[in-house]
């Protein structure tokens, strides 16, 4: 690991630290109240949770054993693909956007595909949950508008006229992405040839054209349909994951699916924060989005950490385990290879 890494992951452990600290402050939260709930929580519904983690992280793998179909002669099998996929988690929470590497790099480890083309496969995967959290994102807004509109009212406090209502600000918003965008359109027709040569527009164009063609990648899939199942799969798993883990304690066991939905995506915009396991970013936004379901500055806080403790601890439990199997087949192959190329064995079979 170089200077430059060291700093960025030193940086995002830095921020991480911060807002944890923050959010903790702002919630007045010690150490002995957050023990003191957690500890009393139904561990039934935990382990519920456990068994919905455990299908998610399956159902990623079967998906993305779809997308090497394709374009790879050696279609890696389901536990070698599974083990790839955790291991890959496990590396993400020491180092941010390590885990694609580190799971492309078990892959080819156990099953010989090339670390360029699933790592293509991977970034193809990530489009379309990017277009899931979408879809998704949208969903809530409509469902919980007037929760979430009243949330910008109060955020943005003071930068909009007094009595401003939910319908007030969906027009404030509207307009200034209106006037954003024509602004964007002038400046693009007018300086559209100047723009073409800088580096960072190529950058970008040459971004935006391969998320383009990983979305056009799923028309040549053999089995489209199965993909989606796995696709609508692995979502509905991380709703429900999260969702049980309402009814572990008493403050939050009231709580409907629209709040689990909304915490979802939520949850979802701080894991994906560079911050190492979403730690910080996490906690922030759960715990200040859950305050709209009446719930109290601790036990936002309370729910925020449980759900991200619960989920990092399967991930560290599973990534380990993972980790061993990885150990035990490498094993089991260089001891094959050991015997293939030994001279007496070679005899022997003569």
């Amino acid at each position: 690991m170089n200077v430059k890494n060291i700093l960025k992951y030193l940086i995002s452990l830095a921020i991480a630290g911060g807002l944890l600290w923050f959010t903790f402050q702002q919630s007045h939260l010690d150490a002995a109240d957050l023990w003191r709930k957690i500890s009393a929580a139904d561990y039934r519904w935990v382990l519920l949770s456990a068994v919905m983690t455990i299908v998610a992280h399956w159902s990623r793998a079967q998906r993305w054993r779809l997308l090497l179909e394709p374009v790879v002669p050696q279609r890696p099998t389901s536990l070698d693909a599974t083990v790839s996929v955790l291991t890959g988690y496990l590396a993400n929470l020491a180092l941010p956007r390590a885990g694609e590497v580190a799971r492309c790099g078990t892959l080819y480890r156990l099953s010989g595909v090339p670390v360029n083309v699933s790592f293509g496969t991977v970034v193809a995967e990530r489009l379309f949950d990017v277009l899931m959290l979408l879809l998704l994102l949208a969903a809530t807004f409509v469902l919980e508008f007037d929760r979430l509109s009243q949330f910008f009212v109060e955020f943005l406090g003071g930068k909009l006229p007094k009595g401003s209502s939910g319908s007030g600000v969906l027009l404030f918003v509207g307009a200034v992405l209106l006037g954003v965008g024509l602004l964007a359109w002038f400046l693009y027709n007018r300086y559209r040839e100047a723009l073409g040569r800088h580096p960072l527009y190529q950058k970008v164009s040459g971004f935006l054209s391969g998320l383009v063609a990983g979305l056009l990648s799923v028309r040549k899939l053999r089995r489209p349909g199965a993909f989606v199942f796995y696709t609508l799969l692995i979502w509905t798993m991380y709703f429900l994951m999260s969702y049980v883990l309402f009814f572990s304690m008493p403050a939050t066991a009231g709580l409907g699916p629209l709040a689990g939905l909304t915490i979802l995506v939520v949850g979802s915009l701080g894991m994906a924060a560079p911050t190492p396991g979403g730690i910080g970013s996490f906690h922030l936004l759960v715990g200040q989005v859950a305050l709209l379901y009446s719930l109290t500055s601790q036990d936002g806080q309370v729910l925020a950490t449980f759900i991200h403790g619960v989920s990092t601890l399967m991930i560290i439990v599973l990534g380990v385990l993972s980790l061993l199997v990885v150990l035990l087949k490498r094993n089991k192959i260089s001891t094959a290879d050991d015997v293939l190329t030994d001279p007496d064995a070679i005899k022997l079979q003569q």
